[in-house]
This record gives structure tokens, sequence and C-alpha cells, in this order.
């Protein structure tokens, strides 16, 4: 498995040479001088090139990305154009929260959708076309709203309304209640985001498995029904859904900049905003690196779970 595990990290080298590249790239190509910005309309030439080569921003450009390539050999992300504060610790500061609400999301949608699934595949394979389509149809309506206009709904219920939910103040550690009440609007717009997709998968994979044999003869034995389905059938109709709860948290992270920014949430999706905004090139930088770096790690986790559930994986 450790082989496997690094042959597939090996594959994520071309990929992030070629996100360095193109995000070097496009972020030149945005219109506007991030020293004009930071020093305002009215500065004079001479202070705008001098505030140009303290920035880095004078040398030309394939200067600036040779610069930024040797700065990320040795694991420098640079300092950001605004608060000259390393990107590192900027990143650091964010991504702890950033991945609390990530993590926390997902396991919530697994244990909504996965069981959804798999009683909507239970009804099919019984022949209640009525409590499967029932099921079905509250999944399809939970795909179709869109997380902004979810997240200013039950913002405007729970926290206007029934003030359940801060949606202001600090975020602190020390806090794990007030941090908690904080969070819970956030995680419960990315899980139910993430609900629809899965429970479609989970049903289907799980209803082909209701039709293998083995299932029958369960059944013909006497096997209870919770059993057939959460012992026999969901195992073995895992690869699925470990596919999708992989390509799922790939749409979480995009999820987060938006729900981070209706809830004033300091993650890195709140902070991304910002760097761009502001062009803050090494932040914005530094921040779609760790985005790429958490996406491909997921798909290289999820491709080493394959293995453990179906070892004819690291033959292929």
């Amino acid at each position: 498995m450790l082989r496997y595990a690094g042959r597939r990290l090996a594959t994520m080298i071309p990929a992030l040479m070629v996100i360095i590249v193109l995000v070097f790239a496009l972020l030149r190509m945005i219109p506007g001088d991030p020293a004009v910005f930071i020093g305002g309309e009215n500065i004079g030439p001479d202070a705008l090139q001098a505030l140009r080569e303290r920035l880095g921003l004078a040398a030309p450009l394939p200067q600036q990305f040779l610069d930024y390539v040797g700065s990320l050999a040795t694991f420098d992300l640079g300092r950001s154009l605004h608060t000259q504060l390393p990107v590192t610790s900027i990143i650091g500061n964010a991504i702890t929260l950033t991945a609390s609400i990530a993590i926390t999301s997902t396991v919530v949608g697994l244990l909504i959708s996965v069981p959804l699934g798999v009683l909507a595949a239970y009804a099919k394979s019984k022949g209640r076309n009525r409590g499967d389509g029932a099921l079905m149809a509250v999944v399809m309506v939970l795909d179709n709203v869109p997380s902004f206009w979810l997240s200013l709904l039950l913002m405007l219920g729970l926290s206007y309304g029934l003030g359940l939910f801060p949606i202001s103040g600090a975020v602190s550690w020390s806090d794990p209640v007030t941090m908690a009440q904080r969070l819970a609007l956030p995680i419960i717009v990315l899980a139910i985001g993430q609900v629809a997709a899965l429970t479609r998968v989970t049903r289907s994979s799980v209803v082909e498995t209701l039709g293998r044999d083995y299932v029958r003869t369960a059944r013909a034995m006497g096997t209870p029904e919770p059993t057939i389905l959460f012992r026999h059938a969901l195992p073995n109709a895992a690869l699925p859904i470990i596919t999708m709860t992989g390509l799922s948290f790939g749409r979480l992270l995009a999820g987060t900049v938006i729900v981070e920014a209706i809830f004033s949430i300091p993650g890195i999706g709140t902070q991304l905003i910002q760097a761009i905004t502001g062009r803050d090139y090494p932040v914005v930088q530094g921040l779609i690196l760790v985005y790429a770096l958490i996406f491909l790690t997921i798909n290289v986790v999820t491709d080493v779970v394959y293995t453990r559930v179906d070892p004819r994986v690291r033959l292929a």
C-alpha cells in the first residue's frame, strides 16, 4: 500500500507545476497595479517606482517567476504585499478553521446521505416506489438550493428570527461553545450541499448490490434486513460512495469561499477573496496552491482507501 501511495503522490508533482505556472500568469493578467492599489491613485511616479521595487514588482516577469519558484523550493511562500506578514502564517491561521468546517461538513453529509440512500434503495428493492420517489424528491429539492440562498435563509430564520446562532463575533478556539455556535450554520449549509449527490450514488450502488445472489441467499436464510443492508450490501457498495465523497470534498472546498464570506468566518476562503480584491499576489498564489494541494491529496487518499476496500485496485 505504501508503494502505491508513493506512486500516486508522485503524480501530484506535474499537476502542481502546471498550477503554479497558470496561477502566476493569470494573476498578472488581472487589470490593475498592486502598487497603485496600495499607494493610492495620487501617488507620484518616483514614489510608485520605489514602492514597486520594495514590493518586488519592478523586476521583469520571468525574473519574478524564477524568484517565486526559488522561494517555493525553500517552502517560502513570500510575504503579503499589504501587511508584510509571511503568507505561511496567514494561511496557517486560517486553514485550521476551514479544515474543521470542511471535515465536519463531510462527516455530517455522510451521516445524512448514506442512511437516506440505503432507505431509498431498500424501498426500491421492495417495490415501494412511493417511498423511494418521496425520498429522492426531497434530495432533488436540496440539490437545487443555492448555497448562498440557503445561507441567507438560515441566517434570517435561525439567527435573526430565533436567535439560536450568532452570525458575527470572534472565532476563538479558547471558547469552544461560542465557536461551535458560530460554525454551526456554515457546516449545515455545506453538509446539505453534499447530501443530494451522495444520496443518489448510495441509492444506485446499494440497489445494484441488493440484486446479487448472496443478498438473495442471506434473505432466504432469514437474515434480518438491517444486517443485510448495513453489513452486507453497504460495504460491497462502498467504492462509488468513496469516489463521490472525494469529489464532494473538492466541491465543498469551493463552497467554503462563498459560505465563509457570508458568515464572516476568517478561513482561507475569506482570505482568498480579500487577497484577490487587494491584488495581493503572494497571498493569492499561496492560498490557491494550498487549495490545489488539499484537492490533490484528497484524490490520493481516496485512491489509497480504495486499496483497503478492494485490494484489486492496486493491481490496476
